[in-house]
């Protein structure tokens, strides 16, 4: 995993902030193998409740994460209780690290 332990500590904070403290945090893509070069940070966050607006919630979240951890790309997956399945979501949490 290429995340420093303060850029992980920050992600965290600014999800439980956010969305609360049961949400959970997944990170996956490039930034989750060691092997790999450069590339952003790809997070799939899940919660048990309905949200009122993911897409919102989601850009909101990438925001707050890019003004804390620097101007680099964030892409934030956000998943709740009434989300329809997708293959991504499948593969976030069955490849990614969790957080």
């Amino acid at each position: 995993m290429r995340l420093r332990k303060e850029q992980i500590a920050t992600i965290r904070a600014e999800v439980n902030r956010l969305l609360g403290p049961e949400a959970r945090v997944w990170l996956f893509g490039s930034r989750a193998d060691d092997a790999a070069l450069g590339g952003d940070i790809d997070l799939y966050v899940e919660v048990n409740e309905e949200l009122g607006n993911r897409a919102a919630l989601a850009s909101r979240l990438a925001a707050r994460l890019q003004l804390r951890l620097g101007d680099q790309r964030i892409d934030v997956v956000l998943v709740d209780s009434q989300t329809p399945p997708q293959p991504i979501h499948a593969a976030a949490r069955g490849e990614g690290i969790r957080l």
